[in-house]
């Protein structure tokens, strides 16, 4: 399968995703695209899966699911 993008790092803070896909940094708002990430702990956070053609991230502690193009947007 044909990665779409390169996820490169995924790092957090208080309220705030802080992901780099192909060298450009984003840093997204928690309260406007998870609540569960934003009541996470770091443990919760910190495990996360990244689909193999890097279309989208798992988190399974918390069972959420969010895809790059929605990240994007």
């Amino acid at each position: 399968m044909e990665k779409l993008n390169n996820i490169e790092s995924i790092k957090f803070t208080k309220e705030t995703l802080l992901i780099t896909i192909d060298n450009i940094m984003h840093q997204l708002d928690l309260k406007l695209i998870s609540k569960k990430l934003l009541i996470a702990s770091e443990e919760e956070r910190n495990n996360y899966i990244i689909s193999p053609a890097n279309y989208g991230i798992h988190w399974p502690m918390i069972d959420e699911d969010i895809s790059l193009s929605f990240l994007l947007k």
